[in-house]
């Protein structure tokens, strides 16, 4: 078990999901952000919108800790991320999902194997367990009968919920989506908020970065503006 968990003593429903406190968000040593406060609770589906280049992205880096955290206080599913070790960054991602808006997935293998690889990377050795697991999220994006196809072989929607797959192998608490979207057509892009959206009524929670107000709109929750280097929050 990793060591850093300094909320551990508290319980599920007393510890928030993300919980940010004045803290300075940094890219390759330049501050895009400064003391920013989020606090997202267990089962909330908050989007993050704001300008190209306002920090968006920033923020879902600082919370899978590939940016550093500085500032009063940082926690993410129970990780104090100003004190993470490298060692126990792998731990951290494992209760989280990170949906990329390129997909990230590797051309030289079928759906199912792309899948089976990330699984084995976050510690998965059981093959019935893995078959088990892959059937069951595939079924939930509705690629249960593609799985022994190649990712140039499906449309780009089918392989953002590919990508949506591969984030729910380990039953993340959080789900990171980063633009998810930004490449797809508007009636895929209603299918991907749908699909992000029925997770989170199974009880994930989805921080989602976006610039899609139509689907905001179609698909109300709470959202958090970035503008002008300062953070706005709906509060719905």
């Amino acid at each position: 078990m990793p060591e850093n968990q300094s909320l551990e003593s508290m319980s599920a429903s007393q510890q928030p999901c993300v919980a940010l406190k004045n803290v300075d968000v940094f890219q390759k040593k330049i501050l895009i952000l400064s003391k920013v406060n989020i606090t997202i609770h267990t089962g909330e589906f908050v989007y993050l919108i704001g300008k190209t280049g306002a920090g968006k992205s920033s923020i879902l880096k600082l919370l899978f800790a590939d940016v550093p955290a500085v500032g009063e206080s940082a926690h993410c599913v129970g990780f104090d991320l100003k004190t993470i070790k490298a060692r126990e960054i792998p731990y951290l991602r494992r209760k989280m999902g990170i949906v990329f808006q390129d997909y990230q997935l590797l051309a030289d293998k079928t759906i199912a194997e792309n899948l089976i690889s990330a699984m084995k990377a976050t510690g998965w050795k059981d093959n019935k367990a893995i078959q088990s697991r892959l059937q069951e999220v595939l079924k939930l994006v509705g690629l249960q009968t593609k799985d022994f196809k190649y990712p140039h072989q499906l449309s780009g929607g089918e392989q953002q919920r590919v990508c949506i797959a591969r984030a729910l192998v380990n039953q993340p608490e959080i789900i990171l989506a980063d633009e998810p979207t930004g490449n797809l057509d508007p009636i895929t892009a209603e299918e991907i908020f749908q699909l992000l959206h029925e997770i989170n009524k199974s009880g994930t929670t989805v921080l989602m970065s976006t610039h899609n107000f139509q689907m905001i709109n179609k698909f109300p929750s709470r959202t958090i503006c970035i503008e002008d280097g300062k953070i706005i929050d709906s509060g719905l």
